[in-house]
């Protein structure tokens, strides 16, 4: 089957074999909290500013068709760390957490010499000492992490210690991550360092000045509009610090959002659907990539691409191995990125699994865990410690797929839909080139594609289930 040529055995990297490379960058991951593909002023939004990221759309690479793994949080995240889709380890919605199991591109980072560094939402698994698959226990030597999305002044876990912080979230996330990267400059050591904001999800408490950007839009928007120009700000803070640092040429920074548009407030380009669903409008989302010293020429991408794809694409690029690879659904993007082939080369699987979310509200757990310290006590709710993250419980069946699945081949978008009570399954064909709304059904008009899709779906989706059964690790 294609998907089966994605994975991949290599031997672990020493630290020395990787420090011998030619000019392995730093690496830079940014991402937002429930941006939509056309919540950005350079996709053409008419009230948003967001200067920043028009700046590097200009004069760095944009794609154009960039797709989150999931329309929701988690499972993209899940996607990032992995390079799997997300239903492989069980992190079907929000609050899943990933599998102890699992590999991890900190990992793989660390394993080559990099210091390696996490800030802002993690969102898969806990955030304290003790807990499970919190981020040092996935590969970041630092952290100063929340459980979840937060707002202003939010409460975060510094390796396990709860620590109060001032000031709009996105800036402090960013504040944190140039400290990081200052520390690694100064000691040049190279650097890995994720950075995720929590912004612009609900709900949303722009700071004054950012809000009144918008005064003529209605409240809810300007607070909406008004993080995302915060969140706009935070970035640039990065990048320029950068510049600053002399590091900027040779670090590989990277931006895309975690999912597609919130309603209401939201924009998706025009696109069918949005955040929760796996029509174009909650899977398409703005992506920027620089690495001037090796892409020093302003690019578009305009070929489909997934979060599941920075995974293997990193590792390649910093020139890191991992040992006895579980099967991957990302590829490597290094040959688009050189121009060396003009699509990705292997079809996207998505599944949306019926599976509902948790709750990990990270306010009220944050604030617990900071009183709790202050008291002299350690929380140790299994809930948060994630104590069951690694266990896996009953075999799913492997001739039943429940829930929203789509194989994007090229332009070709194939859904699969099935009802988690009858077992009932229809299916919907579009072609994206044409039809990027998804409003035209060709499935009659095209029975040879359809059929080819549908083998290539169904192959993918067993494979998934395969994965979900536990297989991957018996086979370590």
């Amino acid at each position: 089957m294609r998907w089966s040529s994605l994975a991949f055995v290599a031997v672990l990297a020493t630290p020395a074999l990787a420090l011998a490379l030619a000019d392995p960058p730093n690496v830079v991951l940014v991402m937002a909290d429930d941006q939509g593909w056309g919540d950005m002023a350079y996709n053409g939004h008419p009230h948003l500013k967001t200067p920043h990221f028009d700046a590097m759309a200009k004069e760095a690479i944009r794609f154009d068709l960039f797709h989150a793994a999931a329309p929701v949080c988690s499972p993209t995240r899940g996607s990032i760390m992995t390079g799997r889709t997300p239903n492989r380890f069980a992190c079907f919605k929000w609050g899943h957490p990933v599998r102890p199991q699992e590999q991890t591109l900190a990992q793989g980072m660390k394993s080559a010499g990099y210091r390696t560094g996490h800030f802002g939402k993690w969102h898969l698994g806990s955030v304290q000492a003790a807990g499970e698959v919190n981020p040092g226990k996935c590969g970041f030597d630092e952290w100063v992490s929340a459980p979840n999305f937060f707002d202003a002044d939010p409460i975060l876990s510094d390796k396990g210690k709860a620590v109060a912080f001032t000031g709009d979230s996105s800036d402090v996330t960013a504040d944190l991550a140039v400290k990081f990267i200052r520390n690694c400059a100064r000691k040049k050591e190279r650097f890995f360092a994720v950075v995720w904001f929590g912004s612009p999800h609900a709900p949303h408490q722009a700071l004054e000045a950012d809000r009144k950007l918008y005064a003529d839009r209605p409240a809810a928007e300007q607070n909406f509009l008004g993080e995302i120009t915060a969140m706009d700000r935070a970035f640039g803070k990065i990048r320029n610090e950068l510049k600053e640092l002399g590091q900027r040429d040779n670090t590989l920074l990277w931006y895309c959002s975690d999912n597609g548009a919130l309603p209401k407030v939201g924009s998706s380009g025009g696109r069918r659907g949005q955040k929760a669903s796996i029509y174009e409008g909650g899977l398409l989302v703005p992506a920027l990539l620089e690495w001037p010293a090796k892409y020093p020429k302003h690019r578009v991408i305009a070929t489909p691409s997934v979060t599941s794809d920075i995974y293997p694409t990193v590792l390649e690029l910093a020139g890191a191995k991992v040992k006895n690879q579980h099967p991957l659904d990302g590829v490597s993007l290094v040959p688009l990125l050189d121009g060396k082939a003009e699509a990705r080369g292997e079809p996207i699987g998505f599944w949306n699994h019926p599976t509902p979310g948790v709750g990990t509200p990270s306010k009220e757990w944050m604030t617990e865990l900071f009183n709790e310290q202050k008291a002299g006590r350690e929380p140790n709710d299994p809930k948060k410690l994630f104590a069951s993250a690694g266990k896996i419980g009953e075999k799913h069946p492997l001739d039943k797929f429940p829930g929203h699945s789509a194989w994007l081949d090229g332009s070709w978008k194939l859904h699969r839909i099935e009802n988690a009570k009858t077992a009932e399954v229809r299916w919907e064909l579009y072609n994206l080139a044409t039809d990027p709304k998804e409003a035209r059904d060709l499935l009659a008009t095209e029975p040879k594609r359809v059929e080819a899709m549908r083998k290539e779906l169904t192959a993918w989706l067993e494979s998934v289930v395969r994965s979900l059964n536990g297989e991957d690790y018996a086979k370590k």
